[in-house]
């Protein structure tokens, strides 16, 4: 299995001057290579040009320009094909109707990362393996401290150089051997995720929502504000735009942290974890405008205001990623995770098997209008729905 490991460096000066001019001359790279490639489209032969026609340019492009050779051959060419990566995303949006997204020039402020395909090439990993600091070598800047606070197990197989405000990232991918599952607990759950709590569990369990981003909102708000004041350029503004991202790093480590823990505990009490199988995106999107027949360029109120609320209320929750977090540990620890369609599953009574709107007359009740079954309508009636779904589609499937 692939297994990712992310690592704080602590490189001198000089190097984080290096390591902002590998970032600028990727992303003039990656610049270039798009022109190239819309210049090639417009012209009258709507020639087409691809990564493997790119890539043989390199070692011309490496000759004429010395700022360029000084960097991994191989990190170039991950950049290259980032970009067709970018490309192939296009054309498949285009054949599936969706909204295409061509893709755009980068600016060196917003181009973060660089890759290297292999460890070795143009990367080397524990390059003073004696030494008491772990560190990496570089090509084009050298042996840079790791603040390494786990052990890396299996064999590293790419790395990447990632740029996060004024802090500096070496991501690294390892490949290892499938761990032993854990040991039985006999456990099922489903769980039932929402916005007043994080989760309710068929156990009847809470979570709480820790609404990490609605409590930095106050002082997010100020800093952007003052960011806004700021004249474009300056001192200032520079301090004023880590001052943002510092906020929006301390939200993003604390939402993954509850995901963490959260996961953790029921991958470990549990054999079969079943959870909805929710469309973010699609629960996410904007109301659309309705007009008004009769004042021409008017338009009718549509919530859109509550929807906004209601959307960021969702992205503070984090459903995504604790889903993905969780399905990893599962997966790590040889649990079986089952997602299963959401449609009325706080709406489905769980004593006679009724459906019905109308069961659920506020958002947490539950009142079967066929049996008269009271309950919870999260932690008894959806999260049960789910965990018997998810049990019926386990047996159902052999495998």
């Amino acid at each position: 299995m692939i297994r990712a490991y992310k690592f704080l460096i602590r490189p001198t000066v000089g190097q984080q001057a290096a390591l902002s001019a590998m970032l600028r001359d990727h992303c003039t790279l990656y610049n270039a290579a798009l022109q190239e490639r819309r210049d090639a489209y417009r012209h009258t032969s709507k020639t087409t040009v691809r990564y493997g026609q790119q890539s043989a340019q390199l070692k011309d492009v490496r000759a004429f320009g010395p700022d360029q050779a000084r960097w991994s051959f191989s990190s170039q060419q991950a950049t290259l094909r980032r970009l067709d990566k970018a490309f192939s995303a296009f054309f498949r949006r285009v054949k599936a109707g969706e909204v295409p997204g061509y893709p755009r020039f980068r600016s060196h402020k917003r181009f973060d990362t660089v890759d290297f395909p292999k460890d070795g090439d143009g990367c080397r990993w524990d390059a003073t393996p004696h030494a008491p600091v772990t560190r990496v070598r570089l090509q084009g800047i050298g042996c840079v401290k790791v603040h390494r606070h786990r052990c890396v197990v299996g064999k590293v197989k790419t790395i990447s150089v990632k740029r996060e405000g004024r802090r500096w990232y070496v991501i690294l991918t390892a490949d290892q051997a499938q761990p032993e599952p854990l040991p039985k607990t006999g456990g099922v759950v489903g769980i039932d995720m929402g916005i007043a709590n994080f989760l309710a569990d068929s156990g009847g369990e809470f979570v709480p929502n820790p609404r990490h981003g609605a409590r930095a909102a106050a002082k997010l708000e100020s800093a952007q504000q003052a960011l806004s004041r700021c004249r474009r350029g300056s001192k200032r503004r520079r301090k004023a735009v880590e001052t943002v991202a510092r906020l929006h790093r301390k939200v993003r480590r604390q939402r993954l942290d509850h995901a963490h823990k959260t996961a953790n505990t029921y991958v470990r009490g549990n054999d079969f974890i079943a959870h909805e199988d929710l469309k973010i995106c699609n629960m996410s999107k904007a109301p659309a405008p309705e007009p008004d027949a009769d004042r021409p360029g008017a338009f009718l109120p549509n919530g859109a205001a509550a929807k906004a609320g209601l959307n960021r209320s969702i992205a503070d929750a984090g459903w995504g990623v604790f889903l993905q977090i969780l399905t990893a540990k599962a997966a790590c620890a040889g649990r079986e995770v089952m997602a299963v369609d959401p449609r009325n599953t706080s709406r489905r009574c769980p004593e006679c098997g009724h459906t019905a709107k109308e069961n659920r007359p506020t958002q947490e009740k539950f009142h079967c209008i066929s049996c008269g079954h009271n309950a919870h309508a999260d932690t008894v009636v959806g999260a049960l729905n789910v965990l018997r779904a998810g049990l019926v589609r386990r047996d159902a499937d052999p495998a």
